[in-house]
């Protein structure tokens, strides 16, 4: 039978079609125009990239300390929509204002207060999904979601790109034009969050009589407790914690592997569109199966599908190798987002689905410097690089054994 969507879902999957756009934009293009800022002004390229690696990681730990108290403010009557405007409104701005600030202080500050405020909008976007669907179609929407993400950020990236490889063909500066894929990626995101904005309506809520940041907190500490009580939660979110590191970190390291294999700048901005256009039908596909088989399979495959790919990455040596991983990762990568979205979102209390979509961004965002780290120390302890990503099978093979453990005395 066909999957229709309903006008709530297809709304909702909107969204990830224009959020994506900047998360693209900032895997690529704008780390490259800020090193041409900090250049400019004599900062040499050493100093550059530890300063925008400061800003990613500051961003990363501000999100992981305040989405769960967000989370669960958000979980109040009313409050959730609200602060998902707040936050679309911030980053689509901060994105707009990148192309006015020439210094590459002020530059990467309103980078980083734009960064943090597109995270803070997935923790208030992925805890509207019970709101919006029903349970047994979590997996096969949180799919969908990822999917179009993918294809529908490479539309204006596409257009950002032949503005500025092709900047002096049509008469254009640099600097003009990313102010103009600044303005087009801003336009992009408000305008496919206006469906959701227009039509979400918040199911679930916790009641509480009580107001205010003790509150808040109260109600957050007694979820961490019932996380803590509940094996099943528990022991998923250790096991995201793992194999989502694994995932991100493959992600943020794959372009400095495809430089040492000699792919130069623009082979390594088609690799990842291939990654993104592979994703597509792969998410497309991995929701599809979910309706006949359980996420617990699933799940267990993408994670089997990434430690080979770990494996693989040791044994890369050439141009060719880079792109049959890029490809590979393409295929699992929207499928382990997704049903690991959908899984958890169908354990916990729809109630209390900001909080604890907030305590599952921690685990993966907020965990994502373990795998960079570990990449770090392997590479140099033993003078190659292709053994650092190797050695994050280690985090699929403990994920994969933890992922099983949370079924022990649980059934899906």
């Amino acid at each position: 039978m066909k999957f229709k969507l309903s006008k709530a879902e297809r709304n909702w999957i909107l969204y990830d079609v224009g959020n994506s756009a900047f998360i693209l934009l900032v895997s690529t293009l704008i780390p490259i125009y800020f090193n041409g800022l900090a250049e400019q002004v004599g900062v040499n390229s050493s100093d550059s990239v530890a300063y925008w690696g400061y800003a990613v990681s500051v961003s990363t730990l501000i999100v992981a300390l305040t989405g769960p108290v967000l989370g669960a403010v958000s979980d109040k009557k009313g409050r959730k929509k609200p602060l998902f405007l707040v936050s679309v409104l911030i980053g689509a701005v901060g994105c707009l204002c990148l192309g006015l600030f020439k210094k590459w202080l002020l530059f990467l500050i309103v980078f980083a207060l734009a960064k943090v405020s597109y995270s803070i909008s997935l923790i208030f976007y992925d805890s509207m999904l019970p709101d919006i669907t029903d349970s047994d179609r979590m997996d096969r929407v949180s799919a969908q979601g990822y999917a179009w993400g993918y294809i529908g950020s490479c539309i204006p990236f596409l257009l950002c790109l032949t503005l500025v490889l092709g900047s002096d063909i049509i008469g254009l500066s640099i600097n003009t034009a990313m102010i103009i894929s600044f303005v087009v990626i801003a336009i992009w995101w408000i305008i496919f969050s206006i469906p959701l904005l227009r039509i979400y309506r918040q199911r679930y809520y916790a009641e509480d009589s009580r107001f205010g940041i003790q509150s808040t907190f109260h109600n957050l500490w007694n979820s961490l407790k019932e996380i803590a009580a509940n094996k099943q939660i528990f022991l998923f979110l250790l096991a995201f914690l793992f194999y989502i590191d694994g995932v991100y970190t493959i992600i943020e390291m794959a372009t400095v592997y495809g430089s040492a294999l000699g792919l130069d700048s623009t082979g390594l901005l088609i690799a990842l569109l291939v990654t993104q256009i592979a994703a597509f039908p792969s998410s497309i596909l991995i929701g599809r199966l979910s309706r006949d088989f359980s996420s617990r399979l699933l799940i267990s495959i993408c994670i089997c599908a990434y430690f080979f790919i770990s494996i693989f990455a040791i044994f890369m040596s050439r141009q060719l190798h880079f792109w049959i991983l890029a490809l590979m990762v393409g295929m699992f990568q929207g499928g382990i987002q997704a049903l690991s979205r959908g899984h958890f979102a169908k354990m916990i209390p729809p109630e209390k689905s900001g909080e604890y979509f907030g305590v599952m961004d921690i685990c993966g965002k907020g965990a994502s410097f373990i795998g960079t780290t570990t990449i770090s120390l392997v590479s140099q302890l033993t003078g190659n690089a292709n053994l650092g990503i190797g050695a994050l099978a280690l985090f699929f093979a403990v994920g994969l054994i933890l992922f099983q453990l949370s079924f022990r005395k649980h059934s899906n």
